[in-house]
This record gives C-alpha cells, structure tokens and sequence, in this order.
C-alpha cells in the first residue's frame, strides 16, 4: 500500500459497524433519561457532544459523549460587572447533586452492572457487544455575558467541588463552517491527525495526546492548507504549520484557539502545551519519512 493510499484511509470516519453502535448507544441512553419518572418534571435538552456529534471520530477514539443539560437553572458569568442584569435566583429542586443522582439512578435501571460512576465529570457507561463506551455527562444552561454579545454554553458540576464550562454549540459550528469552506476536508485532516496520533502511540513512538487536541491543531491550520491535491501534502503542510507556529513562548496576539473560539487553546490549565503541539509534529514528520 502507498503511503498516499494509507493516508487517504486514514481520513474516514468510523465504520459503519461502529457507526450503529455509537447510533444505538445514544439512542439506549436517551430512551433512559425518558422512561425515568423524576425526569418527568425536569426541563432537560440531551444531546451528543465531541468528535461523535462533530464527525471527527476515527475508530480507536469511538466513545460517545451525550450532554444532558438541565434548563430549569441558568447559570451566568459576565466578563465585566454590568454587562448583566439578574433575574429572579432559581428556587427550584434541580441542583448538581440532584441531577446527577438522577442521571445515575435513570442509567443504572437501563445499564446495570455497566456504570462506572468513580469519575469527577462524567458517568461512563461501559462498552457491550452492540455499544460503544459512553461519557454521560450532567450539566446546565450557562451563559456568558460581554459588552457586544452573549455566548450560549453548559455548567458541569464535578464532583470534585470544581466546574468546567463548555460550548458545545460553536464547536459544531465552526467545525461546519471551516469545513465547508475547505471542500469539506478540514474534518478529514482532523482525523488523519487522530489517526497518527494513535498509530504513533500505539508503536511507543510518541506519547498520547487528547483527541480533541488533535482537532484543534488541525483547526489552527490556514483553511489554504488543506487544498492540496494529495492528503501526503497535505499532512506535510499541516504539520509543517504546526510546528512553525509553535516554537517558542506564547504570543501576545494572534493566539490559537479551540474549535469553539471561546478559549485559549493554550493556558495553564490545559491538559497540553506548545511544545505538545510542536513535538508531535516533529515525530509525526519523522513517522513518515518527511524532507
């Protein structure tokens, strides 16, 4: 096999296979979060979330991730005091420990035996024969105020005592756009970096990195690099970009950032850094045999 063949296998989604079980994973969880009653008088939104929702998945990073967002509560922060007017405080019964017991009560009816609840963040539904493995994750309505704009996103609640909050929504939107505007292969870049990160990690060549790392240097890269003819110039292009951009500290200005826009994609309290970025594109050049 050629490596542009290797390449441009490399690119697909999951396989049809694994498509179903992720399709019937979501479908088991939803169909939980319906038939339990305490939910009965709960304002909830469920939806996937991650490469799954977004179409970058590859078949070693196959786990689904379904948000369940309860919108009895909004929470709020705004980015300067004033940029926000309160409303009346919730009064009601939905708090983060309630609706996490719920969730947990609803998915061991379904699933028992299969629920691994010792995470901070989510409740992990474990893989069978016909599913995949499944991040549950309870959350909230949250919004983020600035002078110009309001940013719509989710509250989780660890268990920890922390909170993290996501956007979900702009991901997916900007994924889609980019991807569009690239002849719709921004997404297939995304998994090509996936898959040699897993390829790389799984020779002790390079250590492992997030999946969602791997989606956000790809996002970063100039939507001019993947229009290239054949994915082995692609693949030269972005990791050169990669690890151009890279070097050296963080830059006052023209910082990149995640798929959603709404962070940094570097900071302190990231799981990776830039030398994370750079290294892998080194190696990953290297894997190949680049000049």
């Amino acid at each position: 096999m050629s490596l542009e063949d290797k390449l441009s296998g490399w690119t697909g989604p999951s396989s049809d296979t694994e498509q179903d079980k992720q399709d019937r994973t979501e479908r088991m969880i939803r169909q939980a979060i319906d038939s339990h009653e305490p939910f009965n008088n709960c304002s909830l939104k469920v939806y996937a979330k991650g490469s799954y929702a977004n179409n970058t998945n590859v078949r070693s990073d196959s786990d689904v991730d379904i948000a369940v967002e309860c919108t009895e509560a909004l929470y709020w922060q705004e980015h300067e005091k004033g940029n926000y007017t309160p409303g009346k405080p919730y009064e009601g019964i939905w708090t983060p420990a309630k609706l996490r017991a719920e969730l947990l009560s609803a998915m061991n009816a379904k699933f028992p035996g299969q629920v691994d609840s010792t995470g901070s963040t989510a409740i992990q539904i474990n893989s069978s024969s016909a599913r995949v493995d499944a991040d549950v994750v309870p959350c909230f309505s949250f919004q983020y105020y600035l002078s110009d704009e309001t940013r719509d996103g989710t509250k989780i609640f660890k268990t920890d005592g922390s909170s993290i909050v996501n956007y979900p929504a702009q991901q997916m939107k900007n994924g889609i756009a980019k991807n569009k505007r690239t002849g719709n292969t921004y997404k297939k870049g995304a998994r090509l970096l996936k898959r040699i990160e897993n390829a790389m990690a799984e020779d002790k060549i390079f250590r492992e990195l997030p999946s969602f790392f791997m989606e956000c240097l790809a996002y970063n890269c100039p939507d001019t690099v993947f229009t290239h003819s054949t994915w082995t110039e692609c693949l030269r292009a972005m990791l050169f970009h990669i690890w151009d951009n890279l070097q050296g500290a963080e830059p006052d200005s023209g910082r990149w950032v995640e798929v959603n826009e709404c962070f940094f994609l570097f900071h302190p309290n990231q799981k990776w850094t830039r030398e994370d970025g750079c290294e892998f594109s080194k190696a990953a050049w290297n894997y190949f045999g680049f000049k």
